[in-house]
């Protein structure tokens, strides 16, 4: 969906015409535009969110480690415990993580480290039940454990699996945490959204969800353990405009996910630390710059074997505290009710 930009970007012109929050959208699509020095409307405060995705990663913590696939909510006790300790550091620095769980975390016996995290105000989204594909095309092709054990789809039609793996997230989170999931996130990103999928954003929208994070944008990779050079940089730093959010013509909102991922960079690219630390800086100086929006996607189950000293988690929040008056910690909801 193309978006709209006014014929008169004077802030005079946007405060007269349009209210807060459209205001705020404008100014950030004009700064996005704009190389920075040119024009003379001031970008707004970037919103940096650090979003964790609560799920077991293949390849973690070793290249073999493929049997994820079928247990993807079988948390193991690291990544819980990088999981809570993740949230503390961010809450010291006044910010929130917003985590998005997979529904079959929550069969687990011992949930007590989430609650914690709940507790001290950490917001928890819906990541579906069996981390399934909104975007497939068959019934077969909505996540591996389905392949192996088909029965456990009962004949349903796809887009009543779709359905049934949301709400039954739902009605996990309610009974094993007492709250409603913050927002949606679906298990993978494309490049496209769920532009293309208006069946499964009608049952989001059905089953109440105001906003949705599903857009990755694309971006060049490296060849396995190859250092990015200026060009790979360059073109993820080209790619940050396009994760920002904006509305389907159904009025769903879409709250992308911004390069590069863990997972692009450890699994793909088989980075080491240093490269994905200074990307990430670059990433975050880049939004800061321009008031963009970004999502800071990562796997704490990626992220305790690659970066167990949380060396990204504190560069974030350290970035948003030095830059206070250009950027600010925030949470998905947040952004959510910004746009």
């Amino acid at each position: 969906m193309k978006r709209n930009h006014p014929t008169n970007n004077s802030p005079a012109t946007v405060n007269k015409t349009m209210n807060r929050r459209t205001c705020l959208a404008t100014l950030a699509t004009t700064a996005i535009s704009r190389t920075l020095g040119a024009g003379t409307t001031p970008p707004p405060k970037a919103q940096i969110a650090i979003t964790l995705d609560l799920e077991m990663s293949r390849n973690f913590p070793t290249r073999d480690s493929t049997h994820w696939d079928y247990e993807k909510g079988n948390l193991n006790e690291e990544t819980k415990r990088y999981s809570v300790e993740a949230a503390k550091i961010v809450k010291q620095s006044g910010g929130r993580i917003h985590f998005f769980a997979v529904g079959r975390v929550f069969e687990q016996p011992d949930i007590t480290w989430l609650k914690t995290i709940v507790e001290q105000g950490h917001p928890v989204g819906n990541h579906t039940y069996d981390h399934i594909n909104l975007t497939a095309g068959k019934v077969e092709d909505l996540q591996f454990r389905f392949q192996r054990a088909p029965w456990l789809l009962r004949g349903q039609s796809l887009q009543d699996a779709i359905r049934e793996n949301i709400q039954i997230t739902n009605a996990a989170m309610k009974n094993r945490l007492s709250i409603k999931p913050a927002g949606f996130r679906t298990p993978g990103g494309f490049a496209n959204g769920l532009r293309d999928h208006k069946g499964s954003r009608a049952i989001l929208k059905e089953l109440g969800f105001e906003w949705i994070s599903s857009l990755y944008p694309a971006h060049p990779y490296t060849m396995a353990k190859q250092k990015p050079d200026a060009k790979v940089v360059d073109g993820i730093l080209a790619a940050l405009p396009k994760a920002q959010p904006f509305r389907y013509p159904d009025g769903m909102l879409e709250i992308p996910m911004s390069p590069i991922s863990d997972i692009g960079a450890f699994r793909t690219g088989q980075w080491n630390l240093e490269w994905y630390l200074d990307t990430l800086k670059a990433c975050l100086e880049k939004t800061i710059e321009l008031g963009m929006v970004f999502d800071f996607l990562a796997h704490p189950s990626c992220l305790y074997v690659v970066d167990p000293e949380f060396k990204a988690i504190r560069l974030i929040c350290e970035l948003a505290t030095r830059h206070a008056s250009k950027a600010k910690l925030t949470d998905l909801n947040q952004i959510a009710a910004m746009s």
